[in-house]
């Protein structure tokens, strides 16, 4: 404000342009604040961006389909997006980081544990407060769960997942998984055949399934090791040499558009 004052008094605005432009700055404040409070109700673990990945880790990262995911073509959709590999390639950030191009676009976005997520269905359960836990994770644009299939599921677990999937995929709104298991390998997981089938065929069929390979990255992320001397074994008693004194250490194939 006392900024646009200074221009209108030196005669650099005039009446209509220092309106607007004062209109200009109270909407820009508005949105940066808006940003903001989605980015905490968004409760990432890292604030990452995809400019932060390291795409030359591996070549075996789809870079050229993740670059197209950020499009965000797949929000518009109400397509899915499942990331899985192995431990260590970076899904985590990918997903977050997609999380936060949403956030940029004005959308609501979440990212939970899966096994935290069905912790707090559970807990509905208990205390009556199920139908509002579910509205919770069914309200935002997009949902990120994080390790999706780790486990077996219970009964109560799988029918928990099959209404809230059942819940955004009727509103359209998707989900970002991430997982170290194909999704072929995720049906065994479900107690009930029925449940399962259903639930991840409504899922995987429209989602664009992203393969992330190559080794850990996570080693390069560690704290150097402190350096620590190893055991030292006793000589003999007719050895009088010095003893010595050392230290130790140290996409996918092509996108697939759902069918």
């Amino acid at each position: 404000m006392d900024a646009r004052l200074s221009q209108a008094r030196a005669g650099d605005l005039g009446h209509v342009e220092f309106l607007l432009a004062l209109c200009e700055d109270e909407i820009s404040r508005r949105e940066a604040t808006a940003m903001l409070r989605r980015r905490r109700r968004a409760k990432f673990e890292d604030q990452v961006t995809l400019e932060g990945f390291d795409f030359k880790a591996s070549n075996k990262i789809p870079a050229a389909v993740i670059r197209d995911l950020a499009t965000l073509h797949w929000l518009h959709e109400g397509s899915s997006i499942i990331l899985y590999g192995p431990v260590g390639v970076g899904k985590p950030h990918v997903a977050q980081s997609l999380g936060q191009l949403v956030i940029r676009a004005g959308h609501g976005v979440r990212f939970i544990k899966a096994s935290r997520a069905l912790a707090h269905l559970s807990g509905g359960h208990a205390d009556g407060s199920w139908s509002k836990r579910l509205a919770e994770l069914a309200r935002p644009a997009v949902l990120i769960l994080d390790d999706w299939a780790m486990r077996e599921l219970k009964a109560t677990q799988a029918d928990d997942l099959y209404e809230l999937v059942s819940e955004r995929a009727v509103a359209r709104k998707p989900l970002i998984l991430t997982s170290n298991r194909a999704s072929k390998d995720w049906y065994p997981l479900f107690p009930n055949k029925v449940v399962g089938e259903s639930l991840l065929d409504r899922l995987i069929n429209n989602s664009y399934r992203v393969f992330m390979d190559g080794p850990s990255y996570r080693p390069d992320k560690r704290p150097p090791h402190t350096p620590r001397h190893p055991p030292v074994t006793a000589k003999k008693p007719d050895e009088h040499r010095p003893m010595p004194c050392w230290s130790g250490p140290s996409l996918c194939s092509p996108r697939e558009r759902p069918r």
